[in-house]
């Protein structure tokens, strides 16, 4: 049986700009802690940005679940998909915390104001920075439109189709 995804495993800067590629389209993750628990402890995050390190920053409040969370155990898990692309990135590190302000600066949006009572001056706002250990992504080679028509003449032909990309994205 022939294998209809291809793998591509890329390193270094090339899965940095991968990752950062896929999370430009969707800046939301399943951001999951707790890893050993069940059920598994996930909320929906806004990711502020992906660095050239190929590190993931967020911003978050100090006496959140989430950061009592990774003071317990630093091991997290981030699923993000982008459905209107066919893109998926799950990446798996470990989450550090900081109140450094200049990386509150750098990476804070007026939409954080919803969360801060007191913005960018609030005492609660940290900064969490995810550091990739392993990241896996499945995309297309041609785009969604392409694979939409490569899908249904592969339903009227029969034939199987050659159009997904997988693989393991290693930063370090």
């Amino acid at each position: 049986m022939k294998n209809d995804t291809s793998n591509q495993n890329l390193e270094h800067q090339a899965a940095i700009e991968k990752m950062q590629e896929l999370v430009k389209h969707n800046s939301m993750c399943l951001f999951t802690t707790l890893l050993t628990e069940l059920p598994l402890h996930s909320r929906p995050m806004s990711i502020a940005k992906v660095c050239d390190h190929g590190n993931f920053w967020f911003l978050s409040a100090g006496d959140s679940n989430k950061n009592m969370n990774i003071s317990a155990d630093p091991r997290v898990q981030l699923f993000s998909t982008n459905q209107s692309d066919s893109e998926y990135l799950t990446v798996y590190g470990k989450a550090t915390i900081t109140r450094e302000r200049k990386k509150i600066e750098e990476i804070w949006t007026p939409i954080a104001n919803a969360w801060f009572k007191d913005g960018i001056d609030d005492p609660r706002v940290t900064v969490i920075k995810v550091a990739p250990e392993e990241a896996y992504y499945w995309d297309t080679k041609n785009g969604k439109m392409i694979s939409m028509i490569k899908i249904l003449a592969s339903a009227v032909s029969g034939a199987k189709i050659d159009d997904g990309v997988q693989g393991v994205l290693s930063v370090n």
